[in-house]
This record gives C-alpha cells, structure tokens and sequence, in this order.
C-alpha cells in the first residue's frame, strides 16, 4: 500500500512537472505583460498541472475507467470557472495597481510642489525681513534722526508688515483648502453685490497705480456661495489683474447668467499670458516669467482661487483676450 501511494505521488509529480516547468518559462517571459495576463497563464498552468498529473496516474492504472471520466468532466468545468475569477481578480489588481502609480505620481507632484513653496515663500520672507532688520538697526542707533526720515522708516516697516500678514493669511488659507478643512456655509448670494464691494476696495490700489476699473454689467445673477470666501476669490483676481496691468491699463469685471449657473469674468489689458503658462497660472508659487519684485506677492493667489472656487462646486479658466487675458470663474445658480 504505502508503495502503491509513493509511486502514484512520483507519477503524479512527474506530470504536473512536464507542465510546471514550461509554465515557469512562459511566466517568467511575461513578467512585464499586464496583470491580468499572468493571473491567467498562472492558473492555466495550474488547471493543466492537475490535468496532466491525473492522466499520469491515470495511464498507470491508479484509477478507473468511470472515475477518471468524472474527473475530466468536474476540473475543466473548475477550471474554467477559475479563468473567470481570475480574469477578474487581474482586471481589479491592474486597476489597483494603475491606481497606486497614480497615487504616488500625484505625492511625487505635491511634494514637488510643497518643496517650491518653502523656497518662493522663504525668499519672500527673507527680503522684507532683511530690510526692517535693517530700518529697525537704524532707528535704533540713531543713524537717521530727522523726523521725515524717521516717519518714512516707519511706514515702510508698517507696509513690509502688512505685506508678510498678507502672505502668511495666504498660507493659511491655502493650508485649510489643501487639507480639507476648509468650511463652506453656501446661501443665496448676490454677485453683484460681492463684486461692487470688491471694485470698491481695489479702487484705490488701482487708482494709485493709473488703472481703471470698469463694470459694465448691470444685472447681476445670485449665485450658490460662502460669501466671504467668494469674496476673496473677486478680490484676488482683480488684485491679479491690477498687479500685471501697466498705467493707464483697464481692468473689466463683467457677468451673467448661462445654463450652468451664473458666472463672472476679470479681464485685463496686461498684454496676455504665453500660452506655455496658461495650464501653470493656477499652480502654487507660479509666476511665470515676470520680475520677482517685493510687490509680486506670494504666488499663492490664483491657486487660492481655484481652490475656493472648486470648493463651490465651480469652474476657473483662464484665456488671452483682448490685448491682455481674461479668468472666467462659473458658480452654481
């Protein structure tokens, strides 16, 4: 008996081994296929290593006419029954594993991204932080005493302060969209009155500057927002557009009503964007070619706004137009 059982375990081995070994090869040459393709050559494989050793035992007369037909009947039914799963388990492995390889592209991006924040924003930091250092060692021993003087050293402190107040507000605003935290309570909301308020405290910068502001729409649609954050999402792009707006420039807010919801649009005449930058103008800390200059901001302020207004469940776009280039930002009615 027990040598009967040991010789039906060598013939059984050694026909599945005349399948096995040619199967390692094939696998082994389809490393790099899809998923799926070697999920199923491996239990092909499988399906005709059992095959192989039950005819081999078969041929030695280990089992019967009747049973050995009952078996070839139940594995190819098993068998093929196994291709489906497994045909199925590759399709959910590849996508799992494109999904993965997605995951780590986008980590890859991010930590790319948050590597170029630190640097833009510590050399933004740095430069006003280097000067008031500068003005407050002066101040201090007494190397400027007249009063203008003085008086200038101070407000020039006051607007290098209230420039880095600004760009750590960014961050922070920037940190709550980035990390999920950021609140919407979304009502009824007149465009029109968010942006008449928003032209009217960018007046002065403009103003300052030589640029008109122009709006030429005269009925607004309501729109579905946070106030205070579509807010800021006005104010940023028309500080945007008076930034790169040269004197004697016009920057035009208009708007409307499509079958999508409502909608706005800042058009400026700062003589267009390369179409190179225009997929890049919403990413963190991108400026594109312009001077780094003390008054450029942090960078941060179109990625703002593309944050706040997907928050929305909107759409921002940009395009040139007109001599310059004009954002367009669609809300939910």
């Amino acid at each position: 008996m027990v040598r009967d059982l040991s010789l039906m375990l060598l013939v059984a081995l050694g026909g599945s081994l005349l399948v096995v070994v040619p199967g390692a090869v094939v696998l082994h040459r389809l490393q790099r296929r899809s998923i799926t393709l070697n999920v199923l050559v491996l239990l092909i494989v499988t399906v005709l290593a059992v095959l192989a050793g039950i005819l081999a035992v078969a041929a030695e007369m280990f089992i019967e006419p009747h049973d050995l037909n009952v078996i070839l009947i139940v594995v190819p039914i098993a068998g093929g029954l196994s291709l489906l799963m497994a045909w199925w388990l590759g399709r959910r492995l590849a996508r799992a594993a494109m999904w993965a390889q997605d995951a780590r592209e986008k980590e890859r991006l991010a930590e790319a991204s948050r590597r170029d924040l630190v640097a833009w924003v510590s050399h933004d930091l740095r430069t006003p932080l280097a000067g008031m250092r500068a003005m407050a060692e002066a101040l201090e021993d007494g190397v400027v005493s007249d009063r203008a003087t003085v008086a200038e050293y101070h407000r020039r402190i006051r607007t290098e302060t209230d420039r880095m107040a600004s760009l750590v507000d960014d961050l922070f605003e920037l940190s709550r969209i980035n990390s999920g935290a950021l609140q919407l309570t979304p009502t009824a909301v007149a465009l029109g009155d968010v942006v008449s308020d928003a032209v009217a405290a960018a007046e002065p910068v403009a103003k300052a500057r030589g640029i008109k502001l122009v709006s030429h729409t005269e009925v607004w649609p309501q729109v579905t927002a946070s106030a205070p954050e579509l807010s800021r999402v006005v104010a940023n792009l028309l500080l945007n557009a008076i930034r790169y707006t040269p004197s004697d420039g016009v920057v035009t807010v208009t708007g409307g009503r499509d079958r999508d919801g409502g909608w706005f649009a800042v058009a400026d005449t700062c003589g267009g964007i390369p179409e190179a930058d225009l997929p890049r103008v919403f990413e963190v800390a991108f400026r594109g070619m312009r001077a780094r200059t003390p008054g450029d901001g942090g960078g941060l302020g179109l990625a703002i706004v593309r944050g706040l207004v997907e928050a929305h469940g909107g759409r921002v776009a940009v395009e040139n137009a007109g001599g310059g280039c004009r954002f367009t930002v669609h809300l939910p009615a």
